[in-house]
């Protein structure tokens, strides 16, 4: 019984040593590190207007208004549910997602007739809640945008292009538009000229 007893104790001793390592110790300079690197990412991304949380850059808020860029659609069970982020799972051979996405594209080109559909438009992300959309689809929106604000659709343009990010040291991700700050700078714009 002692031999087993004293072969326990240094199984339990590194059982706590690591508990108290990784689970506490570690997690805790993780912490840090993130509040000192990257305090807007390590807080959620939350993009403010004075006191007031309006969204967060890394998660799509739903605009369904024709005078707001809209996102991509969303997967997460109710509309732009963060709780609920997931894809739909329909494969290519589903009728329910070609179906909806035909309705996607018969709405869209009746709002803008004569152009093809960007694709993000009309298919979710993995997550359902991409806040990017491309600048292809951005572009895509101007007209319907223009005509429910009154505002130039060269003025627009400038817009979507002075808000595209750029793939990370021109290599790394694609061309992009976060949809929030977008919709952002278009109420700033609005604001200007008195809407």
């Amino acid at each position: 019984m002692g031999n087993f007893t004293s072969s326990l104790r240094p199984a339990f001793m590194m059982t706590l040593l690591f508990a108290l390592l990784l689970g506490i110790a570690y997690p805790l300079v993780m912490v840090a590190i993130g509040q000192i690197a990257f305090p807007f990412q390590a807080n959620g991304s939350l993009l403010r207007d004075g006191d007031k949380v309006i969204g967060s850059a890394i998660l799509a808020q739903g605009f369904a208004a024709d005078r707001y860029f809209h996102p991509r659609p969303s997967a997460a069970s109710k509309g732009y549910d963060p709780t609920a982020s997931a894809g739909s799972n329909l494969g290519p051979a589903s009728q329910a997602l070609h179906d909806r996405v035909a309705g996607d594209v018969k709405t869209m080109t009746t709002a803008t007739p004569g152009r093809s559909v960007p694709a993000d438009l009309v298919t979710t992300s993995a997550s359902g809640l991409d806040p990017d959309i491309s600048p292809e689809a951005a572009r895509y929106q101007i007209p319907r945008v223009a005509r429910a604000r009154g505002l130039d659709e060269a003025q627009l343009r400038k817009l979507v292009e002075t808000t595209t990010d750029h793939p990370l040291l021109g290599l790394l991700g694609e061309h992009r538009v976060n949809v929030l700050s977008l919709n952002r700078q278009l109420d700033r714009i609005g604001a200007k000229i008195g809407r």
